[in-house]
């Protein structure tokens, strides 16, 4: 033990005796409601620590929580993220499987309009990957009666002719290439002219007078003179018309959509066809004119038919 020198043995032993005093009377004396005094030093004392305590127990016990439950949401988040793939994997096959029953009906549709035509339906298995040549290949060929120089349509117009036969499968040109040609004529006038590829999305028209109109947005279509396609095959829709000398520079959109092509007939004969979209634009009632098996109206100053008795 530490020696305490005589000359504050006095003044050790007077703050001793005032502490056991002090502590006989905080034991002695109550305040109000919250007890004796040395009880509220001692709750006041200890109070701060039990709180450090309590804050970092908390701390330590939020951080352990979260982090395992961080595992678990990554877990749960890798699992809803790997489902939300299959998801839209499945909605992405579920569109084209519609978009392929589109297709089938409508083909479905064209083809038993023209049932007395002979046809053969083919699915487009290739295409010519440069931009030389504008080429298909479909799945038909000597099998099926393919013959080289027969017409390829869709229900929505020509497509090329058949260049090159095998036992199951045929090359078609289409009717964009450098080298295609077809023989053509304007829907309203009837003028005649050859319709062919620049190896571009877009067809041409060629020998046009200057003199001859010919406005935008009119209808091309087949004039069977090529002795390939049969007449009245839409073939496309006039984009661009500008003067030259001595023939029109003639642009036009393709009828038949001819960049992305999966099913085509192969038309086995030269018999007229019938498209359904060129059949409701002829059956079309004129502006001004009664409707079929509908009477005209009658006017209304005219007198009313007399009544015999």
């Amino acid at each position: 033990m530490v020696a305490i020198p005589s000359r504050h043995r006095s003044l050790a032993l007077l703050a001793g005796v005032l502490l056991a005093q002090i502590l006989m009377l905080a034991v002695q004396i109550k305040r109000d409601s919250r007890g004796r005094l040395i009880r509220v030093w001692a709750v006041s004392t200890v109070t701060p620590f039990e709180r450090a305590g309590a804050w970092g127990v908390g701390n330590v016990r939020g951080v352990w929580h979260h982090y395992f439950a961080l595992r678990n949401t990554s877990r749960e988040n890798e699992a809803l993220r790997t489902e939300n793939d299959a998801l839209k994997l499945a909605m992405s096959q579920l569109q084209s499987k519609a978009a392929e029953a589109d297709r089938l009906g409508a083909l479905l549709q064209f083809k038993a309009s023209n049932e007395k035509v002979a046809m053969v339906g083919a699915r487009v298995i290739g295409a010519s990957a440069g931009t030389a040549s504008r080429t298909i290949e479909i799945d038909r060929g000597e099998r099926d009666g393919i013959h080289r120089n027969q017409a390829v349509i869709t229900p929505d117009g020509a497509v090329g002719k058949v260049i090159e036969v095998y036992r199951d499968s045929a090359q078609v040109l289409l009717l964009t290439d450098k080298d295609s040609g077809i023989g053509a004529m304007l829907v309203g006038s009837r003028i005649q002219g050859p319709v062919g590829g620049t190896g571009e999305p877009m067809l041409t028209m060629k020998y046009v007078a200057t003199e001859e109109t010919v406005n935008v947005g009119e209808k091309i279509v087949t004039s069977g003179m090529d002795k390939i396609f049969p007449r009245d095959v839409p073939v496309g829709t006039v984009l661009e018309v500008k003067a030259g000398n001595p023939f029109k520079q003639i642009r036009l959109t393709p009828a038949a959509k001819l960049d992305r092509l999966e099913e085509v007939f192969v038309l086995l004969t030269q018999e007229p066809l019938e498209f359904q979209k060129e059949a409701e634009a002829q059956s079309a009632p004129v502006p001004g004119t009664p409707a079929q098996g509908v009477p005209a109206e009658t006017p209304a100053t005219a007198p009313p038919a007399a009544v015999k008795p």
